[in-house]
């Protein structure tokens, strides 16, 4: 294992309703994960298998802290991060019920509740989450919220919204506050998580209301609080889309596929546009149910999944191309396990 600054790891939380806690794994350079520990967040999970989210467990812009949703007692729980280790900075209320996505940009961070629909804003300041003046949206009682996420420069709050089958987008002003939103109804129904590529690209998974074989996403120009449709409902001929990421060099996106353990490979175009690439580009149990959240190494040599019914984490080299390599997969973590991230 790598010493120092240049260890890596990745992080999943368990979501248990008595304590919840955080699983890390030291990663080795072959992409082999080693050496499982658990930090206990200070904080409750709800303890239900299958947390309905993307982006409970995040790791900031450069990779110092890690924040990790306790949807159980509604808080938030931030973390210093040395390599594979972590210590608890504190524990502090979300601001709502249910928290299960948090994002940050710039030391700018919103939790989303989901029990009281709601986003809440925060600073990260002097090792902890100070709650910011006016920072709290109200969403509305209709609303089904998937994930929270920034905009690659920052300036505008993205929010998926199942209950509703639309895209929000709040912009961002200087104080931390976010403006009315731009609403952008969603190509296909059920937006889930989402992902960006640099260039503000914005690929959203599209679960279709769990139909089968109905799997889709679809790709978005933002500029400013706008989306524009690219690429409509792509399908990939799987089932219960949930998870996505970019890759480094923002030509690809990985999806999991919850109903039949596929990742699934899209190409990005130039132009923003998406294509299907590969529906099984890498495989958890091939048929199997429990393939969810999803995470790219910061080098983005690797690509990681949680296999919450079986337990496991799965792991592949990202090759050329795109291509995945199976680097192994690893036990140790329970069937309430959510959210991923990776050093």
């Amino acid at each position: 294992m790598e010493n120092g600054s240049k260890a890596r790891a990745v992080f999943a939380q368990t979501n248990e309703a008595g304590a919840n806690r955080v699983i890390a794994f030291g990663r080795e350079p072959d992409g082999t994960l080693a050496g499982l520990e658990s930090y206990d967040t200070g904080g409750a999970g709800d303890g239900v298998p299958h947390l309905t989210s993307q982006g409970s467990v995040v790791l900031t812009g450069n990779g110092s802290r890690l924040l990790v949703t306790n949807a159980g007692s509604g808080e938030i729980s931030i973390f210093e991060v040395s390599g594979s280790r972590l210590d608890l900075l504190g524990t502090v209320s979300s601001g709502g019920t249910a928290p299960k996505s948090v994002a940050e940009h710039d030391g700018l961070v919103y939790a989303l509740n989901t029990g009281d629909p709601s986003l809440v804003g925060f600073r990260l300041r002097d090792g902890g989450l100070r709650p910011i003046d006016g920072g709290r949206i109200a969403l509305g009682a209709e609303s089904d919220p998937a994930q929270v996420g920034f905009t690659p420069d920052g300036t505008t709050l993205v929010v998926t919204d199942r209950g509703t089958d639309s895209i929000a987008l709040y912009p961002v002003g200087a104080d931390g506050r976010l403006a009315e939103p731009e609403v952008q109804p969603s190509s296909g129904p059920t937006p889930y998580g989402f992902a960006f590529a640099s260039d503000g690209t914005l690929l959203v998974t599209e679960a279709f209301g769990a139909e089968k074989g109905k799997a889709a996403a679809s790709s978005y120009r933002v500029t400013g609080s706008a989306a524009t449709p690219v690429s409509r409902s792509v399908g990939n001929g799987r089932s219960e889309i949930c998870w996505a990421v970019v890759t480094k060099d923002d030509r690809y996106a990985f999806t999991t596929n919850f109903a039949d353990g596929a990742v699934s490979r899209y190409a990005i175009g130039s132009d923003g546009s998406l294509s299907l690439e590969e529906p099984v580009a890498g495989a958890a149990v091939g048929g199997q149910t429990g393939l969810r959240d999803e995470a790219l190494t910061s080098d983005g040599d690797f690509l990681y999944a949680i296999d919450a019914d079986g337990g496991r984490v799965f792991g592949w080299a990202v090759g050329e191309a795109g291509v995945l390599r199976s680097v192994g997969s690893w036990e140790g973590v329970p069937a309430t396990v959510a959210g991923l991230a990776a050093s």
